[in-house]
């Protein structure tokens, strides 16, 4: 039988310096403080700060329409009643997010009964709790969540999106 020549022999001992090599990068990772590891992971796209609405117009589990970065880019803001990742306010609970499917570019709506944004197009679902993860459908990407700032009166600003919001070239990264 003839042997491939494209096949490499590295040894016994440069497998295990190699191998020993991934578990201690592997090692480090793990060992990374978790703040650390969502602020590396987190690719905000800046916009300049746009004032939303203020905490006393959001009512819990209710959808309040707003336009960000501008009035061409529908989205909500939502107070979920729960403190979640990336939620912002006394609570963390207070999130916002596109209402634009990032797959096709259809309008998603809200269910308020298990926190999902649905699109009827694709059938794309996102979870609000997690941040906009998608948990099912034809979508590759997140639901673009903003990056929210309450200031001592109860005013929410925006000031950035964690993801490409559809059809905008702009924000490419």
């Amino acid at each position: 039988m003839e042997r491939c020549s494209k096949l490499v022999d590295i040894g016994r001992r440069q497998f295990l310096r190699g191998s020993a090599f991934a578990a201690a990068g592997v090692a480090t990772a793990v060992s990374l403080p978790t703040q650390a590891k969502a602020a590396s992971a987190l690719a905000l796209v800046e916009y300049p700060s746009n004032k939303l609405a203020n905490v006393s117009d959001l009512k819990p589990n209710e959808p309040f329409d707003v336009g960000y970065p501008d009035d061409d880019a529908p989205g909500v803001l939502l107070k979920l009643g729960t403190r979640v990742q990336g939620g912002a306010g006394p609570d963390g609970d207070i999130v916002g997010f596109s209402t634009v499917c990032p797959h096709k570019g259809f309008p998603l709506t809200y269910n308020a009964d298990d926190h999902s944004f649905n699109c009827p197009g694709h059938y794309s679902r996102f979870d609000a709790d997690a941040g906009g993860q998608q948990i099912w459908g034809q979508s590759t990407a997140n639901l673009p969540q903003y990056a929210l700032r309450i200031d001592d009166k109860g005013d929410i600003y925006a000031e950035g999106v964690d993801e490409l919001l559809y059809g905008r070239l702009s924000n490419v990264l």
